[in-house]
């Protein structure tokens, strides 16, 4: 992938055969918010999200059941699994006998030396990297004492000296993720953090909120890094679906020019030049054709003053008209479309496009 925004060397580590860091391609990552002891209704949701274009999921092990049933759950997985352990060293040890393609822990919250010892040894024989996960609530009180508040340096150093109790057990297949619920933070703090290491990177916005208000905090804040060059990994932290956050997480990337394929919808926000019903319509052909696998930009627009002009680099597109739209392709109209048939209309063209693109 070209590597359009100066994006910052990291080292390459795989995760159950993704490739992340380096110069491979930004990975999507979600977390089941199923009961992993519900074996089958966690597939089911690995599926969707695999379906919706997730690259990595994240389940929870918090006790020995979950723990046991990620043995089902690894070997029939459709996506590579992350164990997501706390305090437990014990449990960290049975997610990497059961198939976790990685472990995320906090080294410094699960029992000293020896217990990090065993959990880097196993990980170690199996080839299977460990993220350091740190969030702005779990600083050490130490910490907030030496710096008098949360801020950047605090949670850097908190990152970093979990990454030190990992190395000094010789053990770097390591990624880092040090997160805040706060965007601006997590940007100084992920920014201050990319000078001091080259382990890869996983960013986002913690806690970011329901599907409206966190899509905006983590466009902002995983955004912004990313057009600095860094982050090798991303997760947008949402109350709701897992699905909405891969799907947002995909559109972040696409609005970069960081990820390819797959429909980029663009309509125009409606004025008084409006004659037609373009919110309704624009919101049911955007469910119709956004699932679907064609590398297509598809616009549709107020009017035909402006609309096929200023969506010349679509590939195809409607522009409304008094009772009707103009269907074009590349700024240059194909023919009238009744306004009562616009939907199927337009969306048979786009799949009739797509499959010619595609050899089909």
């Amino acid at each position: 992938m070209e590597n359009i925004f100066g994006r910052k060397g990291t080292r390459v580590i795989d995760v159950g055969g993704v490739k992340i860091g380096g110069d491979n391609k930004i990975a999507v990552q979600s977390m089941n918010n199923t009961l992993t002891s519900d074996i089958e209704a966690t597939l089911r949701q690995i599926d969707e999200l695999k379906d919706a274009g997730c690259d990595i999921t994240r389940v929870a092990i918090p006790d020995k059941e979950a723990a046991e049933a990620l043995k089902e759950i690894t070997k029939r997985s459709s996506l590579p699994v992350v164990a997501d352990i706390h305090f437990d060293y014990r449990l960290a040890l049975m997610a990497v006998e059961n198939g976790a393609s990685k472990i995320r822990i906090n080294p410094g919250n699960i029992g000293g030396r020896e217990n990090v010892l065993k959990v880097a040894n196993a990980c170690k024989e199996r080839s299977i990297p460990i993220r350091v996960g740190v969030n702005s609530g779990s600083i050490e009180k130490s910490l907030i004492e030496k710096y008098g508040k949360v801020c950047p340096e605090a949670m850097t150093e908190s990152a970093l000296g979990a990454v030190k109790l990992l190395e000094d057990v010789d053990f770097d297949n390591i990624i880092i993720s040090i997160k805040s619920s706060s965007p601006r933070l997590t940007i100084e703090t992920y920014r201050e953090l990319s000078k001091l290491t080259d382990h890869p990177l996983h960013v986002g916005v913690t806690e970011a909120g329901t599907v409206r208000e966190g899509i905006i905090k983590s466009a902002v804040g995983i955004g912004s890094l990313l057009s600095s060059g860094i982050g090798d990994t991303i997760r947008v932290s949402l109350t709701g679906d897992p699905v909405d956050e891969v799907l947002a997480g995909i559109g972040i990337l696409k609005a970069l020019d960081l990820r390819k394929g797959g429909i980029t919808f663009v309509s125009c926000p409606t004025c008084g030049r409006t004659k037609v019903p373009l919110i309704e319509l624009a919101s049911e052909i955007e469910k119709r054709i956004c699932g679907l696998p064609y590398d297509l930009k598809v616009a549709v627009m107020g009017c035909a003053v402006n609309g096929p002009g200023e969506a010349r680099d679509a590939d195809i597109g409607l522009a409304g008209a008094i009772n009707e739209f103009i269907l074009f392709e590349k700024g240059e109209t194909i023919r009238r479309i009744k306004a009562s048939d616009a939907v199927e209309e337009f969306v048979a063209e786009v799949i009739k496009l797509g499959e010619m693109k595609n050899g089909r």
